[in-house]
């Protein structure tokens, strides 16, 4: 098995078919089946079924890709770091669920070291992604959140990927409307005079358990609920049918993506832990060192 196989398998189960992964590879449409083929004598087992309808997944396949798919990335990592023909660069990066601290913390990095010539990346991604990213090294420093129904799934989670858990900050739970909404004047509201209205939700996707979720009250009933993945889509869908978010209530003046929002506190409670996760035992670089400074301005716990 090399790296090559695994390429093919991952570009195949996600083109529409061998020629068209071939022409992405750049390499023929022989070479790719043949390739695949060795590979799937070699573990004893059929990675693609074949009809004259196509190719697709079989189940052994399926679980094979989830592997596939963790050694690519962390095979891309090491390319960077050292085969990567931008030498003299400064790396760093952060994994983060939604929140605009883990943002402004990330650009006071930057102004405050000033590097020369730099590649930093930050991914405001998943909450399986940010545990992912932190324990595979893709990132150095993850934040992330759990509400107290999810707390005993996600610490189990932390113990699976080897991290370390710095709690920063308690957060009540709060609903954001758009500021024209009938409700928006309110100090506190409850979810059932909301039931009327989409309670649109981040759209943790790959996530088998609502457990992972970075919102409170992951386990209501919601009677309408929309998925979103994007936070200007979600922003549009509130403004324009009425609808509210669940979130901390962190609505600071400089969190300009949020401004046409008001917080109105929720009866129902929920509080959210929110914190950084380390990988354990891992030598952390300036940057990485600077960052978790900067953070931990937002500590109040």
């Amino acid at each position: 098995m090399n790296m090559n196989q695994i390429k093919y398998v991952l570009q195949v189960a996600s083109s529409a078919s061998m020629r068209e992964a071939a022409a992405k590879l750049f390499v023929s449409q022989p070479a790719v089946s043949a390739g695949i083929r060795e590979l799937e004598e070699e573990l004893g087992i059929l990675i693609f079924e074949r009809t004259n309808k196509g190719i697709s997944l079989t189940d052994a396949g399926r679980e094979f890709l989830v592997y596939a798919k963790k050694a690519a990335a962390q095979f891309e990592i090491l390319e960077e770091r050292y085969l990567s023909k931008d030498d003299g660069r400064e790396r760093f990066s952060v994994s983060t669920q939604h929140y605009n601290f883990a943002i402004k913390a990330f650009t006071q990095v930057i102004r405050k070291n000033d590097p020369e010539k730099y590649i930093f990346s930050i991914h405001e991604t998943r909450t399986k992604e940010v545990l992912e990213d932190v324990g595979n090294l893709k990132s150095e420093v993850g934040i992330v959140s759990f509400s107290g129904a999810g707390e005993g799934v996600i610490r189990k989670l932390f113990r699976e990927y080897q991290l370390e858990f710095t709690p920063l900050m308690r957060r009540e739970t709060y609903v954001y409307v758009w500021t024209d909404h009938e409700f928006a004047g309110r100090k506190e509201i409850s979810l059932e005079e909301l039931r009327d209205y989409p309670c649109v939700s981040f759209d943790q996707s790959d996530d088998s358990s609502f457990y992972l979720t970075e919102e409170a009250m992951a386990d209501y009933p919601f009677d309408k609920m929309i998925k979103s993945d994007d936070r200007a889509t979600s922003m549009e869908i509130i403004a324009e049918l009425g609808g509210y978010a669940i979130g901390s209530g962190m609505l600071a003046g400089e969190e300009a993506i949020l401004q046409g929002l008001v917080s109105i506190k929720l009866k129902e409670e929920d509080p959210l832990v929110i914190g950084y996760i380390t990988r354990k035992g891992s030598a952390m670089s300036v940057y990485g060192r600077a960052y978790i400074e900067e953070l931990l301005k937002y500590k109040e716990l």
